[in-house]
């Protein structure tokens, strides 16, 4: 085992390595010119030269390449341009909250499309089956901002039950008013992630209902409720952890139009805002810390699955 994630961790420390190396590259590709972006069209042509000399942007791209990853490594993220503050707080305040919004979602969605996705296997070739595969395909086909508008007009507006703004007014940020401002703004990620979590949950099931070792324990004589929870979930929920990961990084981009929508102050608001008035140390960091999260979430998701199948685990160290 301890070999087995030895090497996940080195393939996901080179994958943070090429990751940096293109968003470094990336940012210094977009147009513009930070010392101009912050002074303005108005400013001398000596103060934002002056300013760009402070900020290191008139350095060789190698050497402002390896500032950018030897301060990273360290927990120095630079300053903001926008903000004239240390990265750091101002992005691990804004990741915070799309957390929030993020587990939310997961919470509703994980377990939701898992028991529909195992409901509509115990029932293939009905109703409900049909019904269950239809409404989570039409689901992960609408995109965020068509479901997102859809929700604020009906229970944002129409029947006014639900807050149609993420962030609860000054004074009134409990924990349990924070999630009930998050409830709308979660949905749209839920039923995007609904259908593809139902659908393999679906397959898995299937699959381990109709394999020996299930005919085996049904010709045993256990109990229909015992077999589905010893031998059918263990087995069926293996693909599903597997699409899980895969759609942590769709969530991620559903988070930038989520929390545009519903005037949220995470990390889509954040980095969209520095992509568009050039605060290149900001988008940067964001979007390799994001790439961070991202590699801990698989790197959980390998372990996880090597758990429940220990032949994935040996097959990963041949």
């Amino acid at each position: 085992m301890a070999k087995f994630i030895s090497k996940r961790v080195g393939l996901a420390l080179i994958t943070l390595l090429i990751l940096s190396a293109i968003v470094f590259i990336l940012g210094s590709l977009l147009p513009g010119d930070p010392g101009r972006s912050t002074l303005g069209p108005l400013a001398p042509e000596s103060a934002v030269k002056a300013l760009d000399h402070q900020y290191g942007t008139d350095k060789p791209v190698l050497t402002q390449y390896w500032l950018f990853i030897s301060h990273f490594v360290r927990g120095d993220m630079g300053t903001s341009y926008i903000y004239h503050a240390a990265v750091r707080p101002l992005l691990f305040t804004a990741i915070g909250h799309s957390l929030k919004l993020a587990l939310l979602a997961f919470v509703i969605v994980v377990p939701l499309g898992i028991l529909a996705g195992v409901f509509a296997a115990l029932h293939v070739g009905k109703a409900s089956d049909r019904a269950i595969v239809v409404a989570g395909t039409s689901a992960t086909v609408t995109p965020e901002i068509v479901s997102g508008i859809f929700l604020i007009v009906v229970f944002g507006i129409w029947l006014n039950v639900l807050p149609i703004s993420a962030t609860p007014p000054p004074g009134e940020g409990g924990f349990f008013n924070q999630i009930y401002h998050l409830i709308l703004p979660a949905i749209p990620l839920v039923l995007v992630l609904f259908g593809y979590i139902a659908r393999m949950a679906r397959a898995g099931t299937v699959e381990a209902l109709g394999s020996d070792y299930v005919r085996t324990a049904v010709l045993k004589g256990l109990p229909r409720r015992t077999v589905i929870r010893r031998h059918v979930l263990r087995n069926s929920l293996l693909p599903t952890i597997t699409v899980i990961d895969s759609q942590t990084g769709y969530l991620i981009g559903g988070l930038f139009v989520v929390e545009t929508l519903f005037h949220y102050n995470g990390v889509g608001t954040l980095l969209l805002q520095a992509a568009t008035q050039k605060d290149y140390p900001m988008l940067e960091a964001g979007i390799l810390t994001i790439g961070v999260v991202y590699m801990l979430t698989t790197l959980i998701a390998d372990l996880l699955y090597s758990y429940l199948n220990p032949r994935i685990r040996y097959q990963g160290l041949e």
